[in-house]
């Protein structure tokens, strides 16, 4: 079954603490390059999220967006400067003494300067919150997936077709290749003619038969036949295989248009020349299709 790269998957965990949203959006690439954007404080988690991926998603770019919201009430701390706090104390009494009145200052007031007094949050543990993310993981996964495999099934079937239509081309190839021939001698023969009327003479059967063995072997493009309904064969197996067969895809495709070169360069007939033309118009669509499969 196939897989286009491109899709998109949401994914959401809610509980009493948390709401967590995770979107996948996945486009083609030669290779499978992660890339994932989440709040600073999950860092810890990055590896277990690309993994979480990776497992299922095998090629494409896939970029990811993880949103956390936090409900309830949030754990504070406050925190003293005491460093700071004495600094300030040691600057009032200077300048107390240097203006020669006494030193007011108390907590309270000190309490107020800049940075001496700082409410931090307490963060939680960032590994009990993974099973919570993993399932958002999970889910927009799962839903990146079908719509993948749901393009991949179209995808599936217009290759298919166009894999039918190559193999009617190869059919009008073999069945003109004999008619090359035979056509070939009658031109040899009718120019043979011509040449030695002038003279009264008959052409050479032996010297004819040689001369159409020779084009014969340097036309014969029945080697060629073979190899391209082979590879065909191999391309309509490969897609129904259940793993990422992009590259092998293409690899095949690259092999089809090599052969229907040399049919091109062998045959030396207008017609299938003609027929060569609509073949590598087809390859040319198939390849483009392939370029979204995983």
């Amino acid at each position: 079954m196939l897989k286009s790269m491109t899709g998109f998957g949401r994914g959401e965990y809610i509980d009493s603490t948390h709401r967590i949203i995770v979107e996948i959006k996945a486009v083609n690439h030669r290779y499978n390059e992660i890339v994932i954007r989440m709040p600073k404080a999950l860092g810890s988690l990055e590896d277990k999220v690309r993994r979480g991926i990776a497992n299922t998603i095998l090629r494409g770019r896939v970029d990811t967006f993880i949103t956390v919201d936090e409900y309830g009430q949030k754990k504070r701390t406050v925190r003293v400067d005491k460093d700071l706090a004495m600094a300030y104390h040691n600057a009032m009494g200077e300048l107390a003494g240097l203006l020669g009145v006494p030193a007011s200052d108390n907590v309270y007031h000190l309490s107020k300067y800049p940075d001496v007094l700082k409410v931090e949050e307490i963060s939680e543990d960032v590994e009990k919150l993974w099973p919570k993310l993993a399932t958002a993981i999970e889910s927009a996964v799962l839903n990146l997936m079908k719509m993948r495999e749901a393009e991949g099934a179209n995808i599936e079937n217009d290759l298919l077709a166009r894999v039918e239509k190559l193999y009617t081309y190869i059919a009008t190839v073999e069945e003109r290749a004999p008619q090359i021939l035979v056509e070939y001698r009658e031109k040899l023969l009718g120019r043979m003619r011509e040449l030695l009327a002038a003279v009264g003479a008959e052409p050479d059967e032996t010297r004819l038969l040689q001369e159409t063995a020779i084009f014969a072997d340097r036309t014969n493009v029945t080697e060629e036949i073979v190899r391209l309904k082979s590879h065909l064969s191999q391309f309509k197996a490969a897609v129904k295989e259940r793993e990422a067969v992009g590259r092998k895809l293409d690899f095949i495709v690259q092999e089809i248009n090599r052969e229907t070169n040399t049919i091109a360069s062998k045959a030396n007939d207008s017609t299938i020349a003609n027929v060569v033309v609509e073949i590598k118009s087809e390859i040319e669509k198939v390849r483009e299709q392939i370029q979204n499969i995983e």
